[in-house]
């Protein structure tokens, strides 16, 4: 049992991020107060919602680089919405979020899928038509505080429970997305085609469209955290989240999701964007540059490759030695 627990990447990671608290705590022991820890976590919460979307893509061997511009977009669209219809309801603005996320994420998997793109030309793509979209439609201006309504800016800093919001919405997602990886048939299917494609098409599962629909939710995802975003810092522009994609796939990757495919968590995805979510918070606190955090992201994503190479290959060194022991 220990053994076990000691082996596996959410222990690992929760027994990480405990450390870190640890070690910034003697030098700044308010770091690890419940209310600053409230306030990371709150911080982390759009990381942690695409890094949930993210993970059922990896699972199906795909990669979504278009996340962040469809975050921005998303965000550009309903910031200048509000600024034209100021009285629109929460709920629809929402409801649109998600909408116009869910489509641009479609666009990626019907790419994927219908014409058999590789994954990441199709995102590498649709990144740059994202962006370009946004300074067409906004001139390349920004939509700034003043002129966002009060209702608009408001609903994600609203106080419930002890929590704004934007907390409570990625618990949701999370919980959500754990149910819905554990009993549904489709998201057993992104395990099934990202471990083995060819053994899940002769068992009548079409890996194209588990793909394509990985991608829609992931797409969804992004443009909810489009609305939270801008709302939540009041601005929206055309470089908006720029690179956050790489803090996305380093969360999944540092919480254990294979770029090969079909093994990961959701657990894993949520822990591996607090790693990082403590770190970003911890660096101003130390008086480390932030900038310096993409290069962090970057190395932790080769370290954790590297482990789950490792951890892959050791694996099948031992199912080996199993076969020969009956000879």
């Amino acid at each position: 049992m220990l053994k076990r627990l000691a082996s596996s990447r959410e222990a690992l990671l929760v027994a990480a991020i405990g450390v870190l608290l640890v070690l910034i705590s003697t030098r700044f022991p308010t770091f690890a107060a419940p209310s600053n820890l409230a306030n990371v976590f709150n911080d982390t919460a759009p990381l942690m919602i695409l890094a949930i979307g993210q993970m059922m893509v990896i699972l199906t061997r795909c990669i979504d680089l278009s996340v962040a511009a469809n975050l921005a977009l998303t965000g550009m669209v309903v910031a200048m919405l509000n600024v034209a219809m100021p009285g629109l309801p929460i709920a629809v603005t929402l409801g649109l979020s998600l909408a116009l996320g869910a489509v641009m994420g479609m666009a990626n998997g019907l790419l994927v899928w219908k014409l058999d793109i590789p994954p990441i030309v199709v995102t590498l793509g649709t990144m740059t038509i994202f962006r370009g979209i946004i300074f067409v439609i906004s001139g390349g201006d920004w939509v700034n505080s003043h002129e966002m309504s009060a209702a608009f800016k408001a609903f994600p800093r609203a106080d419930l429970a002890g929590l704004p919001v934007l907390s409570w919405i990625a618990i949701a997602v999370i919980a959500a997305a754990g149910l819905f990886m554990a009993r549904t048939a489709l998201g057993r299917a992104f395990f099934a085609v990202g471990g083995n494609p060819n053994a899940a098409v002769y068992t009548g599962l079409d890996v194209g469209r588990s793909q394509f629909w990985a991608f829609t939710i992931s797409g969804a995802l992004a443009g909810l955290t489009g609305y939270l975003w801008v709302a939540r810092y009041a601005v929206a522009y055309v470089d908006i989240a720029g690179g956050f994609e790489l803090e996305v796939v380093a969360a999944c990757v540092i919480g254990g999701i294979s770029i090969a495919g079909g093994i990961g968590s959701v657990g894993g995805a949520v822990l591996g964007a607090l790693f990082l979510g403590v770190i970003k918070n911890a660096l101003p606190v130390v008086n480390i540059s932030p900038f310096w955090q993409l290069a962090i992201s970057g190395t932790a994503i080769l370290i954790a490759v590297a482990v789950n190479a490792r951890s892959t290959r050791s694996k099948g060194r031992i199912i080996l030695k199993r076969a020969e022991q009956p000879a």
